[in-house]
Formats: C-alpha cells, structure tokens, sequence
C-alpha cells in the first residue's frame, strides 16, 4: 500500500513512482486527491481549493497573464502494473506512467518549484477521466467553480511524447438502428431481417472517403468508422433489431452541431428507423496563434502536431481558454499492460516548463 504522503522534493522520475504507487482507477482517487491537496497546502504561495477529488492550486501574483496547467489523477483499471517498476535503462514501468502521472509529476514539481512565476498559474488536478464524459471531474469544476479554470492559456499535461499537440479532435458515437419482423428461420420470408437492412450502413463507411483538413498549419484526419452491431434473438428466428454503433472522430474545424448532421448526412437513405446520439465531446482548436502558444512553443521547442484524439483541452476551448498537450508520456503506451515512460523526458518536460515560466 503506498505512504500516505507525497514528497515534492522528490525528483520528477521518483516522484512519478511514488503516484503510481498509489492506486487511482476512475472512481477510486480519493487517497491520492488527499496526497496531492495536503502536499500543495504545505506551500505558502498557492491558495488550495477542493470540489469533491478535484484539487485546484493558484498563484495570487498579479502578473498580466494567468497559465493554467492540468491533469487526471485517474488511470485505467491495474493490469498486474503497480507498484512502478524502474529498470536499468532509466525506464520506469507501472499503470499511469504514460497516461498520465509523469505529467502529474511535472505539475506538482512546477507547484513547488516556482514560487514566482512570470506568468500567474492554476494548477489543476482532477478525477474520473477515463470513463464516461457526465463523470469528468474538470467537466464538475467548470460547472461549480468556472471561475478556478479562468486563464489566458491552458496546457493539458496528457502524452504527447515531450512534443506539443495542438487542440483535438472530436468524438461522436451514434447509435443506428433498424428495425425488422420477427419470423422462424425455417420461413424467413415471412419476416424481415433487420441484421440484413443493416447492410447499407456498412456498405456507406466502407466507402466513406474522411477528410484530412489543414488547421494552423496541423494536418487533422477524421474517421467514420461501426465500432460495434447488435442484432438476433436466437439461432432459429429472423431478428427483429439491429444497431450499429458508429464513432465518428471530427477535426476542430467542425462545430457539434455539424457533426451531427454530417452523420445525419452519411446515413440518409440507409433505411435508419433511428438515429440515437450515445455520446459527444466537441474538438478544439489548436489555439497556436494566440502569444503565449507561441512563446511557449518557442521554449519547448520543436514542432506542434496535431492531436487525433479528444483530451479535455475541448472543455478550456469551450471556456475561452486556448489550449494544447504538451506531456512527457507516450500516448502509444498509454492503457497497455506494459505502459512505461522514459525518466529523461519526465526531466526535460520539467525543464522546458520551468524555462518558460521563470525566463
């Protein structure tokens, strides 16, 4: 069982270990949420706040820009991957290595070792971000308490592999369904196989062609793809329903609402007798325009990339808030069994961080 503390002297490598070690699958981040509020009140310059496990840290400095920098406490379930394994190539294996408590490490090590930022900061530490969307804790925040997210400029500590990736795209899952007539096998034509009807939707995302726009000079592509179907009542009967569930991944050029009916769209004349939204998160825009992406983009170093997936920096888009990831994991390894990071772009990505914000 992990110590009940957190050291913030601790190095960014050890201190990673250390949150690994302490168990946080969605719904379960409690202990750690503690760890992390106790840890930062211990530090004079930040005024703490708490709504429910989600930990909210800033600076009262005056400066004429406010940088907030955010991160999930949570993790997938435990593959047989706690505690942190660190081997002697300085690779550190362990559940959350990648995804993503290096770039909770990194937070908490900025928190303790800039006192006197060039840029005011907001640090923040929320739960429950690998499951449901009415379940994310920054989601809970910004309707609480919008005014803790307030800022110029947001960075989302989420693996991008020590390389800035700018926006998301976003995610839309579509239930399709079809309706048929029961009937038994043996005289099929006396009903309507609703499995069959289906056969148009496939045939439509077979041939879908997506598209690969440019945005601020990022090259997004979205997809279309069924990523489920459900039908039958038994092995003698002509089934009487069939669903197909289709994720449509859309790039920030795209309003929800267009995405919608885009898919609306796409499956107009298959015969659908429902179209169900299941989920949505909207995209993001990279935000790279905006001075202080650009001064940060400058510090890092590098070149920006496009973020194919949907990260929270959706919900700071949504506040007014331009945002990017910039984290030292890599999204590759993240919710593997064999999920690690390298310890040396845990010590870089603090630097770089530390570099901007004191320079």
């Amino acid at each position: 069982m992990a110590e009940s503390k957190l050291d913030l002297t601790l190095d960014g490598p050890a201190l990673t270990a250390r949150l690994v070690d302490f168990p946080s699958v969605s719904g379960n981040e409690e202990a750690l949420a503690d760890a992390i509020e106790e840890a930062l009140r211990d530090l004079p310059h930040l005024t703490v706040e708490r709504h429910g496990n989600n930990v909210v840290a800033r600076t009262g400095l005056g400066r004429g820009e406010r940088v907030v920098l955010a991160g999930h406490i949570d993790t997938v379930p435990i593959a047989d991957n706690v505690p942190s394994r660190l081997d002697e190539d300085g690779v550190l294996w362990g559940c959350g290595t990648s995804d993503m408590k290096s770039g909770v490490a990194v937070q908490l090590r900025i928190a303790a070792t800039v006192p006197e930022p060039n840029r005011d900061l907001t640090f923040i530490f929320y739960d429950n971000e690998e499951v449901a969307a009415d379940l994310n804790g920054l989601g809970h925040v910004a309707q609480a308490h919008p005014d803790w997210l307030e800022g110029d400029f947001a960075i989302l500590l989420e693996p991008s592999d020590g390389q800035v990736e700018g926006g998301c795209q976003g995610t839309l899952r579509v239930l399709l369904r079809m309706a048929g007539e029961r009937a038994h096998s043996a005289r099929s034509w006396m009903g309507s196989n609703a499995i069959h009807g289906a056969a148009p939707i496939l045939a439509r995302l077979a041939a879908y062609e997506p598209r690969r726009p440019v945005i601020d000079g990022l090259e997004y592509r979205e997809g279309l793809n069924a990523v489920g179907i459900e039908g039958g009542v038994a092995t003698n009967v002509i089934p009487d329903a069939c669903t197909v569930v289709v994720n449509f991944r859309y790039a920030p050029d795209r309003s929800p609402e267009e995405a919608v009916a885009h898919v609306h769209e796409v499956f107009a004349d298959c015969g659908v007798t429902e179209f169900v939204v299941d989920d949505h998160s909207g995209a993001a825009m990279p935000g790279l325009s905006h001075p202080a992406a650009a001064a940060f983009m400058k510090a890092v170093g590098g070149s920006a990339q496009p973020k194919f997936g949907w990260t929270d920096v959706s919900r700071f888009g949504a506040l007014g808030v331009p945002a990017v990831n910039y984290g030292p994991g890599n999204p590759l390894l993240a919710h593997k069994r064999d999920e690690r990071v390298d310890t040396e772009l845990i010590t870089h990505c603090e630097e770089r961080l530390r570099s901007w914000l004191t320079s």
